[in-house]
């Protein structure tokens, strides 16, 4: 797996200029909600402000829109007992043959894992990684579009800005320091025009892999989270998965920090000896979307790194 993660990603020289930040992020209860919409949880801890049924069913559309988009476009019924904890963790099988008139429901993608099967879902894997880069709205109509909008408004409107409050946060987290204009290129990489700092946004989630970056299509987060850089720790364990990221970005001016809602991604954090930030539903904290600033995240750099001043010049 780590001669793949060479094929996955670009690694940072150790030799570059400047600081590197590394968000590493959760996804459910962390930049979205989903969970505890369904289980009610979330209502829950309004005390009685929330109508805890219409969280529920806000999350069964979300859930029912997941399935359907994993199975009509992302190969999921195929692959869902094939889980990788990345895209291109089978890249080396991938031959590069022209899949225009492939057939992937005839190829008979099975038992056992051998070359040619893993060439099999390197295909799907490719495919699924190029629809993710287009987007969405390059491959449904407008009332498709239209209609996962109005969903994802009414669920922003209901969580108080949850999930748009979560998606600038992570706008602010690739800029960076500076509001100098941020160029994001293929490797997730975010250069700001003074070349002094970069930064980068990794997801790491529970979940398995397609149904994960079809989460990432669906509530806007593809454009700040590439797909290169989203992992899934289902199999592998968080810890496994934050050791790649740190062997992929390998250079003494790399910071890094986890953000999310779970033990597992606390418990990695702290062997990596690396500042977590844990994310709470609850109202009024300030570890929440709204509510969480990159001041908060800088504490939590400056106490294992040193060198607070950098992310408290800006709120």
């Amino acid at each position: 797996m780590g001669e793949n993660l060479r094929i996955h990603d670009k690694e940072i020289k150790s030799t570059m200029d400047g600081r590197v930040d590394v968000y590493i992020w959760d996804m459910d209860e962390t930049l979205i909600l989903l969970k505890s919409l369904l289980n009610g949880t979330y209502a829950e801890a309004f005390n009685g402000l929330k109508d805890v049924q219409k969280g529920v069913e806000i999350g069964k559309m979300w859930e029912k829109h997941i399935l359907d988009l994993c199975d009509g476009c992302f190969f999921y019924e195929q692959i869902e007992n094939y889980n990788k904890p990345f895209l291109g963790a089978l890249s080396e099988y991938d031959d590069g043959k022209d899949l225009s008139d492939y057939d992937f429901g005839q190829d008979g993608l099975g038992l056992p894992s051998d070359d040619d099967n893993k060439r099999k879902l390197a295909y799907m894997h490719r495919v699924i990684a190029q629809k993710y880069e287009k987007g969405l709205h390059n491959l449904f109509d407008q009332e498709t579009m239209k209609l996962w909008n109005e969903l994802y408004d009414i669920t922003d409107k209901y969580t108080d800005g949850w999930l748009s409050s979560a998606r600038a946060f992570l706008e602010q987290c690739s800029r960076g320091k500076t509001d100098t204009t941020s160029t994001a290129s293929a490797d997730g990489m975010v250069d700001s025009t003074d070349s002094t700092y970069q930064h980068v946004n990794v997801l790491v989630t529970s979940g398995s892999l397609i149904p994960s970056l079809v989460k990432c299509l669906l509530f806007r987060l593809d454009n700040l989270i590439t797909h290169e850089n989203v992992y899934s720790s289902w199999e592998e364990g968080k810890i496994q998965c934050f050791q790649w990221i740190k062997e992929r970005f390998s250079s003494s001016n790399v910071r890094f920090c986890v953000i999310g809602d779970g033990w597992e991604e606390c418990e990695a954090a702290k062997i990596m000896r690396w500042p977590f930030v844990k994310i709470d539903l609850r109202p009024g904290s300030s570890h929440r979307f709204p509510g969480l600033t990159l001041r908060t995240v800088g504490y939590y750099f400056s106490v294992v790194y040193g060198s607070p001043g950098a992310e408290n010049d800006k709120d």
